[in-house]
């Protein structure tokens, strides 16, 4: 039987550099037969439809049926994976308020399509900014569907921050290894090395052959160089990150789907480092059969735990913001 899955934003970039990959089996492997459903604002229902004929001319083996539609209660109706990629991005002179705003007015009523028409095992991973308080608004919204299916999407910071460090120790990337993202998806979010290895040993020992200083390069480059990576592709670009974050989305569900032992994700809390119930955080988590567990007993210093607490404050801030606006 075919795995339904439905991409919102199916029009979008991020969207479209999704659909090709999935259709060929990187997502759920090589002998998954899927289902796709589009959802478009009637805007963007042209290049949807447009992508759903480039789908069938690829003829993928995989591809069982593709729809587009601009209605939720059809996309989502027996899903079975959601990929929620479209959101409103944030215009000139708009305020976190507002931009808060607008996404609840999305993520709310797709949270609520989801519970009425999804399939029992449906699992939600939100990648459209800001994306762990549209998790969090989505899963308010889908009255009856677990908490645990909701999870927002961190693992492109984590493939950026082992990317930056398999730079900076001249080391191929798939040897490092336990590198975690904690916190928000945003500026304050702390990519932490203090657990990670490169092949087998200590990132920390190994950076301190390499940079000299660990906690200034790692206070000055290495945070600001993942946490600002996105604002540097849009000013090298000219536009956003579409194929790396696609390529995350890929590698998260892959994840959640078939097992890890260690990736980051954002996940409701319920009070695990401090953090307080019901935030959507990124914490280093495991994928045992199907279900995402966060790595409990982690150790931090002092200033891990600042870096910590800051990006745990924005999200109670944001979750506050939208909860006074009548969204939660």
């Amino acid at each position: 039987m075919a795995t339904t899955i439905t991409i919102t934003g199916a029009g979008g970039q991020i969207g479209y550099a999704l659909l090709f990959r999935i259709a060929a089996g990187d997502m759920l492997g090589a002998r998954e037969k899927v289902r796709l459903r589009l959802l478009e604002i009637p805007q963007g229902l042209a290049s949807a439809e447009g992508a759903a004929l480039e789908l069938q001319d690829g003829a993928f083996d995989l591809l069982e049926h593709v729809e587009v539609t601009d209605d939720p209660a059809v996309a989502f109706d027996g899903c079975n994976i959601a990929l929620l990629v479209g959101a409103r991005p944030r215009g000139p002179g708009m305020e976190r308020g507002d931009l808060l705003a607008a996404n609840a007015g999305i993520f709310g009523p797709q949270g609520a399509a989801i519970a009425a028409h999804a399939a029992s095992d449906v699992r939600i991973s939100v990648v459209g900014n800001p994306a762990n308080t549209n998790a969090l608004i989505t899963a308010n919204a889908a009255e009856g569907v677990p908490a645990d299916r909701f999870t927002a999407l961190t693992r492109l910071d984590e493939n950026r921050a082992r990317a930056q460090l398999a730079l900076a120790l001249e080391a191929p990337v798939s040897g490092i290894r336990h590198v975690a993202i904690w916190g928000n998806h945003s500026a304050t979010q702390f990519p932490d090395v203090s657990h990670a290895t490169v092949d087998g040993y200590p990132v920390v020992e190994a950076l301190a052959e390499r940079v000299g200083h660990v906690p200034t390069w790692l206070e000055q480059t290495f945070i600001p160089g993942v946490a600002k990576r996105g604002a540097e592709i849009i000013e090298v670009r000219g536009s956003s990150s579409v194929a790396s974050a696609a390529n995350a989305t890929i590698d998260h569900v892959r994840d959640w789907v078939h097992g890890t032992d260690w990736t980051s994700a954002g996940v409701v809390s319920h009070g695990e480092y401090g953090v307080p119930d019901g935030l959507v955080c990124s914490f280093p988590v495991r994928s045992v059969d199907g279900r995402w567990e966060i790595i409990e007993g982690l150790e931090w210093d002092a200033w891990a735990r600042q870096r910590v607490d800051a990006s745990v404050a924005e999200l109670v801030d944001e979750r506050e913001t939208v909860r006074s606006l009548g969204m939660l």
